[in-house]
């Protein structure tokens, strides 16, 4: 099984004998082969190779005991496992640094005989520093024999050839979908071109028509509109004076409501500062409390360290135990063997003092005898003495047993005692770990509450920000109403009277005498509603009555979006919406252009007023 760890290609100084230093680009493959059957071995394998000459083929496999000996020969201080990551960062170190006019890191490649036929090369991985060239990794590499040329060149082959048929297929597919668009697009251009072709006719027919019609709405509008000029010219004197006192009412209102805006605006203001004060107070609370569950995780780290050693010292102690435990039951089986002993010596005795009771009796029988049974009676006597001895030498090993024993016995029960001991600690360290996780998850609790607290205060913080802007905006549109108002003032004082462009907000101004009551908007031509089609219900004449009534009346002030009050929102005092303060000047509106007649004079006559 080998897996690639390493694939790139890299800036090598090469340098051979009697030859001058070049760099060259060589590829450097790093993989690590392992097997299983039948021992596990893990071999690094480093291949030195290049696109340009494919009989250039360098090998080394390091497997992990060439690696201890490569360890202690170069001084290195990592394991054969962690091996193969650090030579790979080396190598990245070696390509972030190729491109540089001098590089920190380098790879070199050394051979010892002047042209890389067989002869073995050092790679060498190479720091330069102010002081000297730091070597940090020297590889002694083999060329390959021509068996491995040949296996690498068949690879080669064989993944040119996938990379080839993949290729291939690609190309197949993208012809085929390049096919299918191009059917497809030509059909749609040829559909498209047809329906040009058929809107062109319909669109000159049109622009004819078109044309015709227009130029006869012109010239009876033109009519209209010289007709509607002369009265629009009475009229305008009357609006002019109407309108001058409306706006030195309008003037005063918006002077007094300048005056609430600023008291307002200075109220937002200190409400601004105090919540960022809050702010502050809660930043350096949550700066605490984090400080806090820092330290409470190192003793909750500490705790569990503790608790391991218990641990493993629990474990060992437990081993200890067992051990002893099979000692006494070996101890108790060698006791009762010699028991076993014992009882067959006794009846050893009893037999023989049965044979002593029986020769004193025979002794007046059998007095031929004598000489013979006194030698046997010796001789018995002899072996009664040595069992004797055994017999009280098997008695003080039994005491020495049962005073091992006894030892063994209080030993066990001492180290009972510790384990209780050792046991009920370990029971109060665990319900101190729970304590302190309860308090974590408390401590926790509070900084997530304090975080949504800050965010909240954010939030509002946000809000308010946008109310002053929308405030200042109030104030800004505010003073160039005053200022144009004010302009326009001046310019009519002058005795100079033009038709309005439109007041700039209110789009559009109005006539109203006794008999008769005019609105004109010169803005909006296109929202045009005559009065009857109003009074007979038309839906569409509404419809187009009630947006010119919007555009007309709701110009003055801003839009209702930015007066709507909200639950979480500061209370904005004196702000009201401008169209409140010229209920006088809106009186019921007709479209732009339009003169409404009351139902007296049952006469219509709309026009747009020159410039």
């Amino acid at each position: 099984m080998t897996e690639t760890l390493f694939n790139q290609k890299l800036q090598v100084h090469v340098q051979c004998k009697e030859c001058e230093d070049r760099r060259t680009s060589i590829r450097v493959s790093i993989e690590l082969q392992s097997t299983l059957n039948p021992i596990h071995k893990r071999d690094l394998v480093v291949r030195l190779t290049d696109d340009a000459d494919p009989y250039f083929l360098y090998n080394l496999v390091i497997s992990e005991e060439d690696f201890q000996s490569l360890k202690v020969q170069q001084g290195l201080l990592v394991d054969f496992s962690a091996f193969p990551q650090k030579f790979i960062d080396l190598l990245n170190h070696c390509l972030e640094e190729q491109d540089k006019e001098s590089p920190r890191f380098l790879l070199q490649l050394l051979s010892s005989s002047p042209v890389f036929d067989y002869a073995p090369a050092s790679l060498n991985i190479v720091e330069t520093n102010a002081f000297k060239h730091l070597t940090h990794l020297c590889l002694k590499l083999i060329h390959g024999t021509d068996v491995e040329i040949k296996k690498y060149l068949a690879t080669c082959l064989s993944c040119a050839k996938d990379e080839k048929q993949l290729l291939e297929q690609k190309l197949k597919k993208t012809e085929e979908d390049l096919s299918r668009q191009l059917s497809y697009t030509q059909q749609a251009l040829s559909e498209k071109s047809r329906e040009l072709d058929r809107l062109t006719s319909e669109w000159t027919s049109q622009t004819t028509a078109l044309s015709n019609r227009h130029a006869q709405e012109l010239t009876t509008e033109r009519e209209k509109a010289l007709e509607a000029q002369t009265k629009y010219q009475q009229q305008s004197e009357q609006q002019r004076r109407e309108l001058e006192s409306l706006h030195q009412k309008s003037v005063q209102q918006l002077q007094s409501r300048q005056t609430e805006l600023e008291a307002s605006n200075k109220e937002l203001t200190e409400r601004r500062y105090k919540s960022e004060s809050i702010i502050r107070d809660l930043k350096t609370k949550l700066v605490g409390l984090e400080e806090e569950s820092h330290r409470v995780k190192q003793e909750v780290l500490s705790l569990r360290r503790e608790n391991g050693t218990l641990d493993s010292e629990c474990h060992e102690k437990e081993k200890q135990i067992n051990q002893l435990q099979t000692r006494v039951a070996v101890l108790e089986q060698e006791i009762k063997d010699k028991d076993q002993l014992v009882l067959r010596t006794k009846e050893v005795l009893d037999a023989t003092q049965q044979q002593k009771n029986t020769i004193e009796e025979n002794t007046e029988k059998r007095q031929q005898h004598i000489g013979k049974l006194e030698a046997t009676v010796k001789s018995l006597s002899e072996e009664l003495i040595k069992a004797n001895e055994i017999i009280k030498k098997l008695q003080g090993d039994t005491k020495m047993l049962v005073g091992k024993l006894k030892l063994k016995n209080t030993v066990t029960v001492q180290q009972e005692k510790v384990m209780l001991e050792k046991e009920e600690k370990l029971q109060k360290e665990a319900k101190e770990l729970q304590e302190l996780r309860q308090l974590l998850r408390l401590r926790e609790e509070e900084v997530s509450k304090l975080q949504e607290q800050l965010e909240a205060t954010i939030q509002k913080l946000d809000e308010s920000k946008e109310l002053l802007k929308t405030n200042e905006n109030v104030i800004t549109w505010l003073n160039k109403q005053l200022n144009e108002n004010q302009m326009s003032r001046k310019t009519e004082t002058l005795g100079v009277f033009e038709t309005p462009p439109g007041i700039p907000s209110a789009g559009g101004f109005q006539i109203g005498t006794r008999n008769l009551g005019v609105q004109f908007n010169p803005l909006n031509p296109k929202s045009c509603v005559s009065p009857v089609e109003l009074k007979c219900g038309n839906p569409a004449a509404q419809h187009t009555q009630a947006s010119t009534n919007k555009e007309n009346g709701e110009q003055f002030g801003l839009d209702s979006k930015y007066l709507e009050r909200r639950d979480d929102s500061i209370a904005l005092r004196g702000i009201v919406p401008i169209k409140h303060l010229h209920k006088e000047a809106q009186k019921p509106s007709v479209c732009p252009g339009q003169l409404l007649v009351k139902p007296g004079l049952q006469s219509t006559a709309s026009a747009y007023f020159p410039g």
